[in-house]
């Protein structure tokens, strides 16, 4: 923005507000939030208007004495005179109900509070990390996990979530991937649709609902190098049709607020990004929630270089479009002064406000600020058996089957003696992944009290090695175990005397999430060695991968005759893993992301673009683009994932049945001996276009239950939001021209035809 339209921008932002009002008045909102806004709002003072746009976290314990000095002191008067609009991990009804009190029956005007937290996958009941949640590819059960997420965590008085967090990326490295959808926009944007439908339900303002979050708007996901917090430098194309899809698709779902990302986009915060806040999300999109910062976006743009100090941020993020501030302390202490001194317009202070107010009308506080506090629903809802039931289904379909060879899998239920080796398999805390803030430690069932569920097998459990030692706090830097390899003969002893190993290695929880960015992909620490070792003495192995993100094991794919991809699945963890190795449980789960072979490969996806050299011309050239010590491919790739059973493709047609609509169908087989569900996908390649487009890109996919021996046709379409794409200055375009049309059990489609628009 150049210092002339920096000086205009709220000026042009009025005229363009009347413009809309008066474009609108014959559909807005329903009238009376409008009129109960307005009115409102006439009667708060700049302060008090400031202080709807001011978050902060819990300061105090709240059943406790009042606090009297310092900060907590400062916060608790600020919270008395109105200045707070919202805070965040206050939890419980009895808190809960202590601070909305003081909102609503201390201050001047009584405005309630909205209470935010990172309901991220559960609350106190765990469902599976979204990463993992995303292979399951099934979108009823994923938005059933965020309504029994909403449900449990609205009865401790909680009613707004951080979720869901639809970044894509394509890079394993960056610790966050496990929060998100995984790396492709297809699936992103239905799983965004999904999770915001399950939280706010069909009427926010019932007590069973939360207001959802969009997050991290935008590119997030494409920090260099996969390090948290981390620059991004995108091109335009990406952004359209990469990034911005999901975010899109979250607000057509009525997403009620979106927060800002921490990074720099293409050299401006996203905080302080106009272009983003104001000019795509509030004006292109029409966006009519509120955005809040992320944790000290806010004053961070002094770090990026940005802003000059805390009055210059809350300024830039004001202006920007950020209408609320979470934990920089910037707009409560300097907005009143800018607005004052005419830096920033009182009617960008009013348009935030408004949008804040009306989402708390629509969650029905106005009417019931107590309506979330019912200490007797608390108590009959957390941990319920339709909770629990819940977040073992999604657990099971989330389990993605990596290889069976010679059908080692499933296990068989009695006469065999099974080594159990790995301490993650006696582990009840590390099931719940990253991001279960409320959730208590030791709380998900473990692996090896999974198994036990089995009695007929004789089970021999080692712990082998320790993944990490010392420290496991969600706020503290976590050690790897790198040396001690004292069990090691312990586990080869009791592999020796086994029928079949079952190995659980992996991730502990905190190795993937913010701020655990990796630069290997391996298996952490000795855990390889361990691997080598028993497999030395015992080739009959089933490694269980318990990770946040995808991993890097070459040696196991070529080596290990079973491999099964189990993440982190929450609170029924090992009840799910268990009735998967036993059968009970056909796995049907498809990779959301593609596996490397080696870390060097990342970021790693197969929607790519073609080079001008994709391939040699003759063997043995060398100018074409690859690596020199590990071929293009990746180990698994998106959308791959076995069954106990098999399927076939066959009899793939399209036809035309619009001037840009085809229908494409086929038949799909269950060839082999066992029931099952196949996940058909259907991509596409505009093989010619005015901006290069991908080699696939994923357009359906059906999920599809076939009994043994059993033949379906399905039918998908493509219409031209299919088709289409965005150019670089952001329009969607449908060009003529031929389309390749691949169909398959992964993006390593087997059929394929072409078709012409």
């Amino acid at each position: 923005m150049t210092k002339i339209q920096y000086i205009l921008y709220p000026f042009i932002f009025i005229g363009m507000t009347i413009l809309s009002s008066c474009k609108q008045e014959a559909q807005q909102e329903p009238e009376s939030i409008d009129s109960k806004i307005e009115s409102l709002l006439s009667k708060m003072t700049l302060e008090e208007k400031i202080g709807q746009m001011n978050q902060y976290n819990g300061f105090w314990e709240v059943t406790g004495p009042t606090p009297s000095t310092g900060d907590a002191a400062k916060k608790y008067d600020d919270l008395r005179k109105g200045y707070v609009g919202s805070m965040l991990n206050v939890r419980g009804v009895k808190d809960v109900r202590a601070v909305q009190k003081i909102a609503v029956e201390e201050t001047r005007l009584g405005i309630p509070l909205i209470i935010g937290f990172d309901v991220i996958h559960g609350y106190k009941t765990i469902s599976p990390i979204p990463l993992a949640e995303a292979a399951s590819w099934d979108l009823e059960a994923i938005k059933t996990s965020a309504q029994m997420a909403a449900l449990e965590c609205s009865a401790a008085g909680i009613n707004w979530t951080f979720a869901p967090m639809v970044d894509i990326s394509r890079d394993a490295r960056w610790g966050r991937v496990m929060e998100g959808a995984g790396e492709d926009p297809f699936l992103g944007s239905l799983i965004a649709k999904a999770r915001v439908n399950g939280f706010q339900g069909d009427d926010l303002s019932k007590p069973n609902t939360v207001a959802a979050c969009a997050k991290h708007f935008a590119g997030y996901g494409f920090v260099e190098g996969g390090r948290d917090y981390n620059t991004v430098d995108v091109g335009t194309s990406t952004l359209n049709n990469i990034i911005f899809p999901p975010f899109k698709a979250a607000l057509d779902a009525d997403v009620k607020t979106f927060m800002n990302a921490f990074n720099v986009l293409n050299g401006i915060p996203a905080t302080g990004n106009v272009y983003l806040q104001r000019e795509v999300l509030k004006g292109k999109w029409d966006f009519k929630g509120f955005m809040v910062s992320d944790w000290g976006s806010i004053e961070e743009m002094q770090n990026h270089g940005y802003a000059k100090d805390l009055e210059h941020a809350a300024e830039l993020a004001a202006i920007a479009g950020c209408d609320m501030d979470m934990e920089s302390d910037a707009y409560v202490t300097k907005l009143a002064g800018l607005v004052k001194s005419g830096k920033v317009s009182e009617a960008l202070i009013d348009d935030a406000v408004s949008r804040i107010l009306k989402v708390k009308y629509e969650l029905g506080l106005f009417d019931d600020p107590y309506r979330y506090c019912d200490e007797e629903r608390e108590k009959t809802v957390t941990g319920s058996q339709e909770i629990q039931d819940a977040v073992l289904d999604m657990a099971k379909k989330s389990i993605v089957l990596l290889k069976n060879e010679n059908e080692l899998l499933p296990l068989k239920k009695k006469g065999q003696t099974i080594a159990v080796i790995g301490a993650l398999a006696d582990d009840k805390t590390s099931p719940l992944g990253n991001w279960r803030i409320a959730a208590d430690n030791g709380t998900a069932v473990s692996f090896l009290e999974g198994m036990k569920a089995y009695p007929d097998n004789t089970l021999n459990y080692v712990k082998g090695a320790d993944v990490v030692v010392g420290n496991t706090e969600f706020t503290k830097e976590i050690e790897i175990n790198t040396t001690d390899k004292s069990g090691f003969p312990e586990a080869i002893k009791t592999a020796k005397n086994a029928d079949v190993v079952v190995m659980v290695l992996g991730e502990q929880a905190f190795e993937s999430g913010e701020a655990r960015s990796r630069s290997e992909l391996g298996l952490p620490g000795v855990q390889q060695d361990l691997l080598e070792a028993v497999y030395a003495v015992n080739k009959n192995i089933v490694l269980v991968l318990h990770n946040g993100r995808p991993v890097a094991i070459p040696w196991a794919a070529e080596h290990i005759p079973a491999i099964v991809e189990a993440w982190q699945l929450g609170t029924q963890s090992g009840n799910a893993i268990a009735q998967v190795l036993y059968g009970d449980y056909n796995p049907s789960g498809k990779l959301p992301v593609t596996f490397p072979r080696r870390v060097g490969q990342v970021p790693l996806f197969y929607n790519y673009k073609n080079t001008g050299r994709p391939k040699p011309k003759n063997p043995g050239d060398v100018f074409w683009s690859h690596y020199i010590d590990v071929e293009n491919t990746p180990l698994y790739p998106f959308g791959y994932g076995l069954s106990y059973t098999t399927f076939s493709y066959s009899n793939l047609k399209v036809s035309k049945t619009g001037e840009t609509t085809f229908e494409v169908s086929v038949d799909i087989e269950n060839t082999g001996e066992r029931d099952g569900k196949e996940t058909a996908q259907l991509y596409i390649r505009d093989m010619v276009a005015s901006v290069t487009r991908p080699v696939k890109e994923l357009k359906g996919f059906e999920q599809v239950p076939l009994k043994s021996g059993e033949i379906k046709t399905i039918t998908l379409t493509l219409t031209d939001k299919e088709l289409g794409f965005y150019d670089n200055q952001g329009n969607f375009l449908v060009e003529p021209g031929d389309f390749k049309v691949f169909v398959g059990g992964s993006s390593n489609t087997s059929l394929e035809t072409m078709v012409s628009l």
